[in-house]
């Protein structure tokens, strides 16, 4: 388990001091996939950097499997960072070498014999599935590749936890799918703990166990991916998930209303069993109303389905209430719709 202990990061530029990191206490469960997601200046790259104090903190603590890395000295460190695999967003390969000399780096620099370093690099381009790649140079290569090789490169050593800085920001949709999958492949094959930064919710929707989301240094929000996608609470939380999961209705739907009647509107979320099941069909056969289905769309999270729906309801003031009962009665949570420009 990785835990951050009361830390604080204060960086002194042109005699000002910028806080970085503002008093964050975190836990990090061993063999997890576990995201940490904000805007741009939020503290999430600072944060990861603090687990192999590539950062030093300016206040608290870090421990890894309850041992307190900032109370080390620099050759325990250089130890405990050799356990410490890291992919980053611009791959950092080194040009002028073959895709198995990038790979063949760390194992170098650690001493490993020349017949252990060739074995352990065709393992490893046998896993990234780069065998025809091996002699090929990184400008050689696509974007998907050179993160491939950047893997490949951290995993050298077999490290107990892999840390990744916006690995998949610089790629596109479909390679960015192929890498997610490598990396929820090492999770569950070689149960390595992989912490993930990105600015992105369907990285964290796609891969992820747990999740962190950070705002100007502090972290606001965190749980399962599955309890922050179903009840975020803090706006900036509100604000990711939008981008995954619609949840306010756009105006241009209102403006195309027949019945202009917005406070019959509602927003209807399904989760698990409740997203499976014809509880809209079933609503609309036993109380006397109208139901407008006016958007939906649905996700899968951690194996678990959520559906989030748009529904005008149209009737007496007791029909709509029995309706709402009902749906909530069968695990729909029901709540009065949102709207954006």
């Amino acid at each position: 388990m990785i835990e951050f202990k009361n830390i604080s990061k204060h960086y002194v530029q042109k005699g000002q001091t910028y806080q970085a990191l503002n008093q964050i206490n975190l836990e990090i469960p061993q063999g997890s996939i576990f995201g940490i997601i904000g805007y741009s200046g939020a503290g999430k790259s600072t944060l990861i950097r603090l687990i192999n104090l590539l950062e030093r903190p300016t206040s608290g603590q870090v421990f890894i499997q309850q041992k307190d890395l900032t109370a080390y000295s620099p050759q325990q460190l250089r130890q405990e960072r050799a356990n410490i695999g890291m992919i980053f967003q611009h791959f950092n390969l080194l040009e002028t070498k073959t895709v198995a000399a990038n790979i063949e780096m760390p194992l170098l620099l650690l001493g490993y014999s020349k017949a252990e370093r060739q074995a352990r690099v065709d393992e490893l381009l046998d896993f990234i599935d780069l065998k025809n790649k091996k002699n090929a140079f990184p400008d050689e290569l696509s974007g998907g590749q050179k993160q491939r090789v950047g893997i490949a490169r951290a995993l050298a050593n077999r490290p107990k936890i892999l840390l990744c800085d916006e690995a998949t920001s610089a790629l596109d949709p479909q390679t960015t799918r192929s890498v997610l999958a490598l990396l929820k492949k090492i999770n569950q094959e070689q149960n390595i703990t992989i912490v993930m930064v990105t600015h992105e919710m369907d990285v964290i929707e796609s891969v992820c166990d747990y999740v962190a989301v950070m705002e100007a240094g502090q972290v606001v929000e965190t749980g399962s991916t599955l309890e922050i996608f179903s009840h975020p609470q803090h706006p900036t939380t509100q604000s990711f998930i939008q981008t995954v999961l619609q949840q306010q209705l756009p105006l241009s739907i209102l403006e195309r209303l027949e019945n202009q009647n917005h406070h019959s509107i509602y927003s209807l979320q399904f989760l698990g069993k409740s997203a499976q099941e014809t509880v809209i069909q079933k609503t609309i056969g036993q109380f006397d109303l109208q139901l407008n289905i006016l958007f939906a769309n649905m996700t899968e999270i951690q194996g678990h389905v959520i559906g989030q729906m748009f529904v005008q309801l149209l009737g007496t003031h007791d029909q709509i209430n029995a309706a709402i009962a009902y749906l909530e009665a069968n695990q729909v949570m029901v709540k009065k719709a949102g709207v954006i420009a």
